[in-house]
């Protein structure tokens, strides 16, 4: 298995900015989002298995899962979020270690935006957190998704704590300025995890 840094942090943090600099740097990426995408698109066993659980409904009219009423459901129903991570979380994790033994570079950024709350800190060998502070956060998201001051703290809630996120990193870029202000400590981490993926090579 490839050297693996996780890349995570809160809601507007600017995780997918930070990564595409890693990736113009020829990081490889493993985007823990896109894979549970990938699991539930139409015809896979996931999505049937969620249209046997909630019905027809849980589709829109193309036939791809109706993510918001499934985010109703089970932000009402604690007990239906239990039974969907049961069912998603070994796809995801399987699919993840498929592609980690795919890679050809010398170390993979996976970039998993839930990493603490889901505990999966201890599945990579360094944690980069993106860090920006509570205000910034709330502001970007509410210009990026065009919602409510109050929608946007229920997210930041709704994740783990700036606190609990800074309390597992092992590096942490400050991503409060302009896109460009991080470039120079991206270019700096990326240098320091091709040296530490070669030394583990060895």
């Amino acid at each position: 298995m490839p050297f693996t840094v996780a890349l995570t942090g809160g809601i507007g943090s600017g995780k997918s900015t930070i990564a595409n600099a890693f990736a113009a740097l020829g990081a490889e990426i493993i985007d823990a989002d896109s894979i549970a995408r990938e699991v539930v698109e139409p015809g896979t066993p996931a999505l049937q298995a969620i249209v046997k659980r909630h019905g027809e409904s849980i589709l829109t009219a193309e036939g791809t899962l109706y993510r918001a009423r499934l985010r109703e459901i089970i932000f009402q129903q604690p007990q239906e979020k239990n039974w969907l991570n049961q069912l998603l979380h070994p796809l995801i994790n399987a699919r993840t270690q498929q592609l980690k033994a795919l890679t050809t570079s010398p170390y993979v950024l996976w970039v998993v935006p839930l990493l603490v709350e889901n505990g999966l800190q201890h599945q990579a060998n360094r944690v980069l957190v993106v860090d920006v502070d509570e205000a910034t956060q709330l502001q970007r998201t509410q210009q990026r998704d065009g919602i409510s001051l109050a929608q946007a703290q229920n997210i930041l809630d709704a994740q783990a704590s700036r606190q609990q996120r800074l309390a597992v990193a092992d590096d942490i870029i400050d991503n409060s300025g302009t896109p460009d202000d991080a470039l120079p400590r991206v270019a700096e981490l990326h240098q320091r995890y091709l040296r530490l993926a070669a030394a583990e090579q060895d």
